[in-house]
């Protein structure tokens, strides 16, 4: 029975599963593959599967993924990251999380993207909570033809729910500009595959405006719309979710000043904002977490996190059978 002022139970939308490979997850996988990891204590493999909290910068971040993503590049380890990462995520009382990953980034080991899929699926299969995929596609201006073949491969697997329901763009947006996806997201629409994009995290609020535009019914971060009546407005009227996401956007610098991060002031202009990790493992975060932060620096209310969670049921990609099955389990 769950008492009247407490929150329990969470929703992660917008979680990177190479960015959530925690240091037990990390050994567990070196184990599986006979692996030696270059680290000799805990303390050392943490330092390189996350970020101080002094990070200076998105590269610092970055490089954080190198690791993980190197322990990830076969099927028996991609199928059993996905099932230890929703077995930590339920220990922290997340009870449904969408997790998102590049297929591209996946193949330095022969396998393909497709494969990679089939990889993941199993683990979410045999996960201890519900869960679904989003597929990145990645910025860049050499893999037009591996963003096509995610594409297709989403539009191959999708499902309503308990599978691929989704597709992202992720990667450097300042140095690629979401304008130049417009073609991709076209035929994405063309096949009624739904998707989120990153934007306003590294850009800025046009970014924002053009994915919008684009057919994003998620955005991922848009912090840099604040301040911009215009783009507020154009994400209101269309209700556009956001995926917010606190301590990555502190640790990236996408927020300078953390006293002022908008996320209770979108909630009050009625924006539909959710509240998700990014990389946990990266960011020495959990969900549990980015609320009591929240709720710290802002003075969030009981019935702000609430709505935070009621609009994650809404924004998720699954069916409304889940969102009704969701709901009952956040009756507060």
């Amino acid at each position: 029975m769950k008492t009247e002022n407490r929150i329990d139970h969470y929703i992660d939308l917008h979680a990177h599963l190479d960015g959530c490979i925690t240091t037990e997850i990390a050994r567990k996988l070196a184990a599986l593959q006979q692996i030696t990891l270059p680290a000799a204590t805990d303390e050392e493999l943490l330092s390189l599967l996350s970020v101080p909290d002094t990070c200076e910068n998105l590269n610092d971040f970055l490089k954080c993924f190198d690791l993980p993503l190197s322990l990830l590049q076969t099927e028996e380890a991609l199928e059993e990251a996905v099932y230890l990462i929703l077995s930590e995520m339920k220990e922290d009382g997340v009870i449904y999380a969408e997790l998102r990953f590049a297929p591209q980034l996946h193949t330095q080991k022969e396998m393909t993207q497709e494969t990679a899929i089939h990889a993941a699926l199993r683990g979410l299969k045999r996960a201890p909570i519900p869960g679904n995929l989003i597929l990145c596609c990645m910025r860049g201006d050499l893999n037009q033809k591996e963003n096509l073949e995610t594409l297709e491969l989403a539009k191959k697997y999708l499902v309503e729910d308990g599978g691929v329901v989704a597709i992202d763009l992720a990667g450097a947006e300042a140095l690629f500009p979401t304008e130049n996806y417009e073609a991709l997201f076209a035929k994405a629409r063309e096949y009624q595959v739904p998707f989120t994009i990153h934007a306003g995290e590294a850009g800025n609020a046009e970014d924002v405006k053009t994915a919008v535009h684009m057919g994003a019914v998620r955005i991922g971060h848009g912090v840099r719309i604040a301040g911009n009546k215009e783009v507020i407005q154009l994400v209101k009227d269309k209700g556009v979710f956001l995926e917010m996401c606190p301590t990555s956007n502190r640790q990236t610098k996408a927020m300078e000043e953390m006293s002022v991060y908008p996320l209770k002031a979108f909630l009050e202009m009625g924006l539909k904002v959710t509240l998700n990790t990014d990389d946990p493992a990266i960011e020495r975060t959990t969900l549990s977490r980015e609320f009591r932060y929240m709720e710290s620096l802002l003075n969030l209310t009981q019935e702000q996190k609430r709505l935070l969670l009621l609009n994650s049921v809404e924004a998720a990609f699954t069916s409304r059978n889940r969102k009704w099955k969701l709901k009952e389990q956040l009756l507060f």
